[in-house]
């Protein structure tokens, strides 16, 4: 049996719903191809389940604070965490419905269950069925990266994807690779009790290429957790026991979690078939403004693309390709300005332009450390430090990098600032309430003041010093 449609949609996740959004906007005939359950990675395995794991384990590890503020009975306070992981379970699914509620509940035939392949580049094959669309657009997502020689240790290996299936927690374990998601439910488990240590063969933790922020998080974390860093890992068996060893470290713990990334759901596809060029990545070369494969009808988006692995790029790139599979000519548009979060205690944030990436241009840092901020001494999360980028000559902001409380909500101002192109002279005009967080971050931006070249006569040149 052949279906004919305009548009073909591989992939019900996040770039996928949105893409249909679009195809469905123009009026366009279309299928929606999704292999394995429905719900997309962040409500199922990503996002949502580990905040809310994020969540108890904070609101738990406060307890610590409530002696000096007077609250007695913290001693008694425990967890339970087979109830704990099915609050969270309960949460997740919660969110499951609602991204299948209004999105493929309602589809009927539109909606094809299978994993989809490439005959032609206007042909795919679903099972005994066949599709031919005038365009298709490829949001398959992607999977957790587990080394196959470390399959044989079976469920002692978990991953993002089997972490909030446990009944229970172990009492110890490795978490290998400390990015966001290795640091995020690291330090979680370890606040609900699970002993923990984080291993990475770099010497930063959480994606962190600025040397000061980077020095600042290994000490914060490594108080809540051993941090081996600098050596791969690597597991053998020890009884019931996985043994882990880095370099000249080692322990045994009862389970492995590993954090190592994702890889691109490319390997059903075919796509060999189309002559198309790939990256050293084996992901298609395409155009992140159009999300267009060479001249071909096809267009990729979300996490599959890996490039930007992260819910609000995977639905603009979702949208992108849904707009130009569903209109012609193709049009290019101007991508957002980057803003990666952490939600780690403290929060780690990446806004605009990377440290790696800026160091081929001539800037200014401002920094600030939140030691004496006066609103974080009250919250009892005075640590971290801040800091802004900017151009040397013009003062215009270009990124950021902060390990900060509140950061989710720093690096958006951050973010906003520079997608509209502004200087710090341009912040350090907007109001900063006393007190609160942000004045952190206007200390920060005095400080980056300090050091650029371009002032702006009847700016005050004052800092407040009871941050």
């Amino acid at each position: 049996m052949e279906t004919t449609v305009d548009v073909a949609i591989i992939g019900a996740g996040t770039a996928g719903l949105n893409a249909m959004g679009q195809v469905r906007r123009a009026g366009k005939s279309f299928v929606l191809i999704n292999g394995g359950e429905l719900g997309t990675t962040c409500a199922r395995v990503g996002c949502m389940p580990s905040k809310a794991v994020i969540q108890v384990a904070e609101d738990f590890h406060r307890r610590q604070l409530f002696e000096r503020m007077g609250m007695e009975g913290h001693e008694g306070l425990g967890l339970d965490v087979p109830e704990t992981l099915e609050y969270v379970r309960d949460l997740r699914d919660i969110f499951v419905d609602r991204v299948l509620s209004g999105s493929t509940d309602e589809l009927e035939d539109e909606l094809i269950e299978g994993y989809a392949e490439f005959l032609e580049p206007n042909l795919l094959k679903v099972g005994d069925e066949t599709v031919r669309a005038g365009k298709i657009v490829i949001a398959t997502g992607s999977r957790p990266i587990v080394p196959e020689a470390w399959r044989r240790f079976g469920d002692k290996i978990l991953t993002s994807d089997e972490i909030f299936e446990q009944d229970d927690l172990p009492k110890s374990m490795a978490v290998i690779g400390l990015g966001v998601i290795g640091l995020e439910l690291g330090q979680s488990l370890r606040r609900m009790g699970v002993k923990i240590t984080g291993i990475d063969r770099l010497q930063t933790i959480g994606g962190i290429q600025d040397p000061a922020a980077a020095e600042c998080a290994i000490e914060l974390f490594g108080k809540e957790f051993p941090l081996w860093l600098g050596a791969p890992a690597e597991l053998g068996e020890d009884g019931d026991q996985i043994r882990v060893t880095a370099g000249e470290r080692s322990l045994s713990v009862d389970k492995v979690l590993v954090s190592l990334g994702r890889t691109p759901n490319l390997h059903r596809l075919g796509l060999e078939r189309l002559g198309i060029a790939f990256d050293d990545h084996g992901v298609p070369l395409h155009d992140p403004r159009t999300m267009q494969i060479g001249d071909l009808p096809i267009f990729i988006a979300g996490d599959v693309t890996g490039v930007r692995p992260i819910l609000h790029e995977a639905g603009d790139e979702g949208r992108i390709a849904g707009y130009n599979a569903s209109h012609d000519p193709v049009t290019a548009f101007r991508r957002k300005t980057p803003l990666a979060i952490n939600f780690c205690d403290p929060n780690i944030a990446f806004v605009g332009a990377g440290w790696n990436e800026l160091q081929e241009r001539s800037i200014a840092v401002g920094e600030m450390r939140l030691g004496p901020v006066g609103r974080a001494v009250i919250m009892g999360k005075n640590k971290g430090l801040l800091r802004v980028y900017a151009d040397q000559a013009s003062g215009a902001l270009l990124g950021a990098t902060l390990v900060s409380p509140k950061a989710e909500h720093l690096g958006h101002l951050l973010a906003w600032a520079i997608q509209q192109d502004l200087t710090v002279v341009d912040l350090l005009r907007m109001p900063f309430y006393h007190p609160a967080i942000e004045e952190a971050l206007q200390a920060a931006l005095y400080n980056l003041y300090a050091n650029v070249d371009a002032k702006a006569e009847g700016l005050l040149e004052l800092q407040r010093e009871d941050v």
